[in-house]
């Protein structure tokens, strides 16, 4: 499976992971305003009129002119996937790591009691937790929260979106997500296993 790339705006901030087919059209299109990163993949076109052939090589790492106006002002869509993968795949309330077939989506302050279906009221949890919590608030249900749930930034977003992150783009991505996201904990983790 090939590598995406990571378009951001002209600011920087992440905009979107785009197939190498579709980067090579930004370039073609001359959309490219800077570009960042390993070249990932070069393309080759038809013959010149000077006898050589054309290339279109893009990097990693794309800027798009003209491109998320706004965009980076709206937090990122809650889906289960995503959730699951901000809070590591651990049960909020006895904090073992489950398979994703056997995670649900709790609210910490059930919708039945005016909780809203938002980042910062949901966690993670297993079946058997979930069920055990029921409709009630974790303190009623003497199932106290282990980690606290927030609102992922974009950059965290946009690791927490792709699995197959090139090594240039996590440090790119990294640079903007807080030192206190739980995502420092894991990639820390992988790179201290890398060592040994």
């Amino acid at each position: 499976m090939e590598p995406l790339v990571l378009t951001v705006d002209m600011a920087g901030l992440p905009q979107a992971w785009v197939a190498l087919e579709e980067a090579i059209t930004y370039h073609a299109k001359q959309m490219v305003a800077w570009s960042l990163g390993l070249d990932v993949r070069e393309f080759r076109g038809g013959w010149q009129k000077n006898g050589e052939r054309s290339r279109i090589a893009t990097k990693s790492i794309l800027a798009i002119k003209g491109s998320g106006v706004g965009s980076h002002l709206h937090a990122p869509g809650l889906t289960n996937p995503m959730l699951f993968a901000r809070d590591r795949q651990l049960c909020a309330y006895c904090g073992r790591r489950f398979l994703l077939r056997d995670l649900s989506r709790d609210h910490v302050v059930p919708v039945s009691r005016g909780g809203r279906d938002s980042w910062t009221n949901t966690v993670t949890a297993c079946r058997s937790c979930n069920t055990r919590k029921g409709g009630r608030s974790p303190e009623q249900a003497r199932m106290p929260l282990l980690y606290v749930p927030y609102v992922p930034n974009r950059h965290e977003h946009f690791i927490l979106r792709n699995r197959r992150i090139l090594a240039d783009q996590m440090e790119y991505l990294l640079a903007g997500v807080p030192r206190t996201s739980r995502l420092y904990e894991v990639h820390d983790a992988g790179a201290g296993d890398a060592a040994r």
